[in-house]
């Protein structure tokens, strides 16, 4: 099996261009998802997070490999109720992980909610909104990220979920670009907009729920499923190829192994075979009207983007 091709961070670190997604992975399914992806699919990109629930079975799950650390890039996020407090977000990642680095850290979202409310992740007001603290300054927790950069417990960093707007909050003070912005991509879900003016920063796309969602439209669209058919490839691999064709990195979830191995092998075949029409044409599905974002939780606060809610 050939190994996943690698692109360039801006911090200099070499990342695969395509990683296993362990977003609502149960903790009885995710340890031996994680040990095919790694030990059988050559998959050695791992997408975590502390708000996730699951980072001590993923960690089960790497060791299990019997693959070595340095071999492996491992990425977690510091979620909402951790903004004045990063350090100890990350210090409870790693040590689920069993690891004593991050190879990648994010800010999960551009929120901060209240770390003294009513619950640990998902604290409310009386009227059920999320309890929001509007006063917190985003640069306030970027300079947190950058202090552990120079202490050795991460070596690059970065954003999720974070518009132009809220880019700009971080950029003017930052020490430390950051290295990428993972959002939700796909065909009708592209932010031509955002992502190039993520390029223009040097900083990196990534893409979650890059199949959509359960029982989401994109493998079904009829492009999509004339492509697929065209090139002898499945609609998944024609909906990851596109994103790696348009340099992406890509995060496809799964605990089913042979999917698992099939999301590891046939975008890049896909990539391989789509042509700059292709490309061109999945490019234009979104302003030809199928534009639709699957991931919307309810935040209670302008996040900058266009077609949001």
């Amino acid at each position: 099996m050939a190994p996943i091709p690698t692109v360039t961070l801006n911090s200099g670190y070499e990342i695969p261009i395509l990683g296993l997604g362990t977003w609502q992975s149960k903790a009885g399914e995710v340890v031996s998802a994680v040990e095919f992806a790694i030990k059988e699919a050559g998959i050695r990109h791992i997408d975590c997070a502390f708000a996730y629930g699951n980072e001590k079975e993923v960690g089960e799950g790497i060791k299990a490999s019997g693959i070595p650390r340095s071999e492996l890039f491992i990425t977690s996020k510091v979620w909402s109720t951790w903004h004045s407090r990063v350090e100890e977000c990350v210090d409870q990642s790693l040590a689920n992980l069993g690891t004593d680095y991050l190879d990648l850290c994010l800010i999960h979202w551009p929120v901060v909610l209240n770390p003294n409310g009513n619950h640990p992740f998902f604290p409310t007001l009386p009227d059920g909104k999320r309890d929001v603290i509007h006063s917190w300054d985003l640069k306030d927790t970027w300079k947190q990220l950058e202090d552990l950069v120079k202490k050795g417990k991460v070596r690059s960093i970065g954003v999720s979920n974070f518009s132009e707007m809220n880019l700009e909050k971080i950029l003017p003070t930052a020490e430390i670009i950051p290295a990428v912005n993972q959002l939700e991509l796909h065909i009708y879900n592209p932010q031509h907009k955002l992502l190039a003016y993520l390029r223009s920063k040097t900083i990196r796309p990534q893409a979650y729920s890059p199949l959509g969602s359960s029982g989401s439209p994109l493998v079904a669209d009829e492009l999509v499923v004339k492509l697929a058919e065209q090139y002898g490839v499945q609609p998944t691999d024609i909906l990851l190829g596109y994103l790696v064709a348009n340099d992406i990195i890509t995060l496809p979830k799964s605990v089913t192994p042979a999917r698992i191995k099939a999301n590891a092998t046939g975008p890049i075949d896909a990539w391989a075979k789509l042509t700059k029409e292709d490309i061109e044409k999945l490019d234009g599905l979104a302003a030809a009207g199928k534009q639709k974002r699957f991931i919307m939780p309810p935040w209670p606060v302008d996040l900058g983007f266009d077609n949001w809610g």
